[in-house]
């Protein structure tokens, strides 16, 4: 019996401008057993697809045709009401953001046994043995803990076990992973999928991979689809299809994937006698307890160095203190103990005009551009009011300014009156990097500015960071926790682990020769597909 069965499925939106098609003639079919990835660029289309092929129609979205058959019954149409006896029993939904998905006032025990009891289990008892043996089959061995704890308590690895452990309560015969593993690092990622691995060769579930990431498509599914404008560009072997037997826009995605390209380094300068830009010495960082709990030790003992127009990665699993550093070196977080000196400034105690002036000199890169842009601003105000704020230009000279840097960043005039809703995420990537340039800083510090991105996006901002710095002479710690973008784009590196270093040097070095068992571990995590075609 087939998992899931689609067949010419055709969803638009409606819209103040009218009809917008998402998906037009999507085809796709998932055995029992089978792993199939759903790719494409953000706005393909994708997400749309994999939840209207489980009955979960977007709001605001409209079935134009097609039909949706879960376990070989015909589900198209379905009620909501009606849909809710099968899902959770035919399909299991595992979304991307555990934080968002998971109700911070109930404890993680309480929610994956709601599932149990929506379907019919009553017995207090039967629920908390069930939820005891989801979560050690998630591989939360500390199940009892585990269930009585919230949200906030747990990781970024652990929620997302919980969420898997909820999605196979009832043992249904299709899985969808919605960009699942995006926003993990390596190594909790890699044990993520080993464990949907193991449950599709255990209880036989088909899985639906949504993902941007294709060289988690290319590792772990059999078939892949590439959707692009809501078309189905290719279908086929994983192998054949990212192995360049394909569409040319296929093609160009796996071009542009860091990790899907041969290792390729940059040729770090020459030693020069010319003081580092950034040099950070003995940072040891310390976080009170809550309610009378020791102390935690965030930084522990990192130093390192940066040269003047080089970028130096700061690389490490969740809660390995690279934030912690990048914040400490701008100035945003006091030290324990150590130094920082920024462009020739001790960062530490800074006050007053000091302060202000270093702030124009080191600028800061998010991870998520609409979080850190003001909704209520144009671009073009965005842009301007860095230098309206530090006095370097009046209001007019300000907005011209903020119109040639947003030109650079290949943001064309037409856009520049836009508030941030109205952009993609590449293009608030490329305001935010914009905004961070206006004041002609020093040093750019950028904290997971492309892992949100997908792969054609992701290489344009890199490449856009490279024409930058060659410019402007610019100096990037830059902090990852994607080592194939860290391979891509840094000059040195360093990995750190529960606060301390393992090790720092050329990134060639640290990636080929790498000294400690920690690294060694992260470098094994990162996905090495075999694309050769058969």
């Amino acid at each position: 019996m087939t998992a899931l069965d689609v067949r010419d499925l055709a969803v638009a939106y409606d819209t103040s401008r009218g009809r917008v098609v998402a998906v037009d003639g999507l085809d796709l079919r998932i055995e029992p057993g089978e792993a199939v990835a759903l790719v494409g660029e953000t706005g393909s289309g994708k997400t749309t697809a994999a939840l209207t092929s489980i009955g979960l129609l977007p709001r605001g979205a409209v079935r134009l045709r097609g039909t949706v058959a879960l376990g070989g019954q015909d589900i198209t149409g379905w009620s909501p009401r009606r849909l809710q006896g099968i899902l959770g029993r035919s399909v299991g939904l595992i979304p991307q953001d555990p934080t968002a998905s998971l109700d911070p006032l109930k404890t993680v025990g309480w929610q994956i046994g709601e599932v149990l009891r929506i379907h019919g289990e009553r017995d207090r008892a039967v629920v908390a043995r069930e939820v005891a043996t989801l979560l050690e089959r998630v591989g939360l061995a500390d199940s009892a803990r585990i269930a009585r704890a919230y949200p906030h308590e747990l990781s970024g690895g652990q929620r997302q076990r919980v969420l898997i452990a909820g999605a196979i309560a009832l043992r249904p015969g299709l899985l969808v992973a919605d960009e699942s593993t995006s926003a993990l690092d390596v190594t909790v990622q890699r044990r993520v999928l080993d464990l949907l691995d193991d449950l599709r060769r255990e209880d036989g579930s088909g899985i639906l991979f949504v993902t941007h990431d294709l060289a988690v498509a290319a590792e772990r599914a059999d078939r892949v689809v590439v959707l692009e404008g809501g078309r189905v560009q290719d279908t086929g072997p994983v192998r054949v299809v990212l192995g360049g037997s394909a569409s040319a826009y296929t093609r160009k995605l796996v071009s542009n994937a860091p990790a899907l390209q041969a290792p390729r380094f940059r040729e770090v300068p020459a030693a020069s006698d010319e003081p580092p830009v950034i040099a950070v010495d003995g940072l040891v960082k310390h976080f009170p307890g809550r309610q009378g709990r020791a102390d935690v030790l965030a930084v522990d003992d990192v130093s390192f160095r940066v040269a003047r127009g080089t970028t130096h990665a700061i690389v490490g699993e969740s809660g390995s203190g690279k934030s912690t550093v990048a914040r400490i070196t701008l100035g945003l977080e006091t030290s324990t103990e150590g130094s920082v000196e920024v462009a020739g400034t001790v960062v530490a105690g800074l006050r007053g005009r000091e302060l202000r002036s270093f702030r124009r000199r080191a600028q800061l890169v998010y991870q998520s551009p609409y979080a850190s842009l003001n909704p209520s601003l144009s671009i073009l105000d965005t842009v301007a009011e860095p230098l309206r704020r530090f006095g370097l230009a009046s209001s007019a000279e300000a907005k011209r300014a903020a119109a040639d840097l947003l030109e650079r960043v290949a943001l064309r005039s037409a856009l520049h009156d836009r508030r941030p809703r109205e952009l993609s995420g590449g293009q608030r990537q490329r305001v935010a990097i914009a905004r961070a340039l206006a004041p002609s800083p020093d040093v750019l510090v950028l904290d997971e500015p492309v892992s949100a991105l997908d792969v054609t996006v992701q290489a344009q901002i890199l490449e856009l960071l490279d024409e930058l710095q060659r410019e402007r002479g610019l100096t990037y710690l830059f902090i990852s926790h994607d080592l194939a973008v860290v391979r891509r784009i840094s000059d040195t590196v360093t990995v750190l682990a529960q606060g301390r270093v393992q090790e720092t040097g050329t990134t060639r070095d640290v990636f080929e020769r790498p000294a400690s068992a920690y690294t060694r571990a992260l470098l094994h995590a990162i996905p090495r597909p075999s694309l050769t075609p058969n």
